[in-house]
């Protein structure tokens, strides 16, 4: 998985990058095929804002949100990307399979 932090008008200590590599080791565990994650941080007036696009085989989800602190901003962020993620591989694991257990043909 390649993460890339970006910051906006917000220099990225190594604290922060610490902090969302941790964070989004969460979604690793929850989903191997993850490909690339690029995560912008910016500050926008008194408004911490996160946004993150990942790059899941076969699929690219966005996420965004705000909050006052800039730290709560990431645990909210990655609380909704894994929420996308697992939506995303259980869809996955329904088309692969009808309830004989048998491949389903994708029409």
């Amino acid at each position: 998985m390649n993460l890339h932090i970006t910051g906006r008008h917000l220099e990225i200590t190594p604290a922060i990058r610490d902090y969302a590599t941790g964070k989004f080791g969460k979604i690793k565990r929850h989903f191997d095929h993850v490909i690339d994650v690029n995560i912008i941080l910016s500050v926008e007036k008194l408004q911490q804002k996160a946004e993150a696009t990942v790059h899941i085989s076969g699929k690219d989800v966005f996420v965004e949100c705000t909050d006052e602190n800039l730290y709560a901003a990431i645990d909210a962020l990655v609380d909704k990307l894994d929420r996308q993620v697992m939506k995303h591989k259980e869809k996955l694991s329904a088309r692969r399979h009808d309830e004989s257990g048998k491949h389903a043909s994708v029409k």
